[in-house]
């Protein structure tokens, strides 16, 4: 192995010389974060739907009602036609 080649890959990459790292009070200043506008309507809107029920009970008891009475009818042209819709994005 050549010394000679070692020593100029460690001037090259200066290996040997460590730099000290400065400190928030030598430099003068502190880290900060800054949440915009947008950021914090986005969190509240997201809280808000994390709030929300899944499921609006109020709307399945009623259809669970008409259907233990059988007094729930489907309008087959009418679910036909949205059934269309939604396949076909109309």
């Amino acid at each position: 192995m050549r010394i000679d080649a070692y020593n100029a890959i460690n001037q090259i990459y200066n290996t040997k010389r460590t730099n000290k790292v400065k400190s928030t009070a030598e430099v003068g200043g502190t880290d900060q974060v800054v949440i915009s506008q947008f950021g914090r309507d986005y969190q509240i809107a997201k809280q808000a739907v994390a709030k929300a029920p899944d499921i609006r009970e109020n709307k399945v008891e009623s259809l669970k009602a008409r259907i233990d009475s059988n007094t729930y009818e489907v309008d087959e042209e009418e679910f036909a036609n949205k059934l269309i819709e939604k396949y076909f994005g109309k």
